[in-house]
């Protein structure tokens, strides 16, 4: 049965409209990456495939990361922008690249 929410409240609870939609990523760098390395790719990553398609990558690791990805703006993210993400990780030569599918990031 569908409540009637107000705006406020649907905006508290991130649903309909406010909704947001990202998906979970994990790689592993190659064993022997030194840390001066890691950063530098991490922070490429950030600079050259999230930000400018206009998303936000909350995560951490060392030879071993995970996070998530979602748009910087309440919305969802899309197929492309998994297809980015991915494309990016495995064109430097990061191992065990996975995309999860699409999720609910506050609900599911």
């Amino acid at each position: 049965m569908a409540k009637n929410r107000s705006r406020r409240l649907r905006k508290k609870m991130h649903i309909d409209e406010f909704q947001e939609i990202g998906f979970s990523v994990t790689w592993r760098f190659p064993e022997g990456t030194s840390e001066e390395q890691i950063d530098k790719v991490v922070d490429d990553f950030i600079s050259e495939a999230v930000e400018p398609a206009g998303l936000i990558f909350g995560g951490s690791g060392y030879l071993a990361w995970e996070g998530l990805v979602c748009k910087q703006e309440v919305g969802h993210c899309n197929e492309e922008d998994q297809a980015r993400v991915r494309k990016w990780l495995e064109e430097h030569q990061l191992e065990e690249v996975r995309v999860s599918e699409l999720f609910d990031i506050w609900w599911d």
